[in-house]
């Protein structure tokens, strides 16, 4: 797997420095896709920056896998359900998806209700945690099964970003590359 072709997929407000995704970058070479507005997410906009990003990799040098948190798990569920490109796409790791149509969220996360809730065309991971702030862990194994997603349950990690005191977060990389060598 080409490190380029692993896409990182930051949700609302964008990962950090400190976020495991930001040192995946910094680690393993992987390519965050940057969105216009971070504080503001279309999912239209964000379908079509990913779209984008999809398309700009070169398919002889394999196919894209991404790496999703929070509402970008969200993004990859809405953009498979559109996308003629999704065969583009090897495998996906989900990582504690936030809840956009919950109450609090949803008037701040407009297009992004109703929530795409379809099995998705390529192998996916959904790793959630049971006292996550964002998402019921109840509700992240619906997302799990609606889209075809093997589910893990990390315990209490909260919203699995970089208030979890993950770090480099090796055992996250470890079931990115399980999921790859499937």
């Amino acid at each position: 797997m080409h490190p380029s072709h692993v896409l990182v997929l930051p949700g609302w407000q964008s990962s950090g420095p400190a976020h495991w995704q930001s040192r995946w970058e910094l680690l393993h070479g992987y390519q965050r896709v940057e969105q216009h507005d971070w504080m503001r997410p279309l999912r239209g906009d964000w379908s079509m920056r990913l779209e984008e990003a999809v398309l700009s990799l070169d398919a002889s040098e394999g196919p894209a896998v991404l790496v999703a948190h929070s509402l970008a798990c969200h993004l990859v569920a809405a953009w498979a359900a559109h996308s003629r490109q999704a065969h583009r796409v090897k495998a996906a790791l989900l990582v504690a998806p936030g809840d956009a149509e919950r109450e609090e969220l949803r008037a701040r996360l407009p297009s992004w209700s109703p929530l795409v809730l379809e099995r998705l065309p390529f192998k996916s991971l959904l790793i959630g945690s049971r006292n996550d702030p964002f998402c019921e862990a109840g509700r992240a194994r619906q997302f799990a099964s609606a889209w075809g997603s093997d589910f893990v349950d990390l315990g209490e990690a909260g919203h699995i970003n970089a208030d979890s005191g993950l770090g480099d977060w090796a055992w996250g990389h470890a079931q990115l590359q399980a999921l790859l060598n499937d």
